[in-house]
């Protein structure tokens, strides 16, 4: 059965997946994602550490993170 990006079941048939958008969206049922186990005061430290290492930065060295970084998504 296919699962969505939460793991969620989900209809295997494409009426079937219709039918179940349509009742999301009008609130007939709640679509409701999993936890995913991880603690919430962990996952927004982790938003504030990466906003504090981006301030600290140097444009150049942004700069050079970049370029590996675009360096080593085209270079497969």
């Amino acid at each position: 059965m296919p699962k969505g990006p939460k793991g969620e079941k989900r209809p295997a048939d494409a009426i079937g997946l219709a039918v179940m958008i349509g009742k999301i969206a009008t609130g007939e049922v709640d679509d409701e994602t999993p936890d995913d186990g991880k603690d919430p005061a962990a996952k927004a430290m982790g938003a504030k550490g990466g906003k504090a290492r981006a301030a600290k930065l140097t444009a150049e060295q942004r700069s050079e993170i970049a370029k590996k970084a675009a360096a080593k998504r085209w270079g497969k």
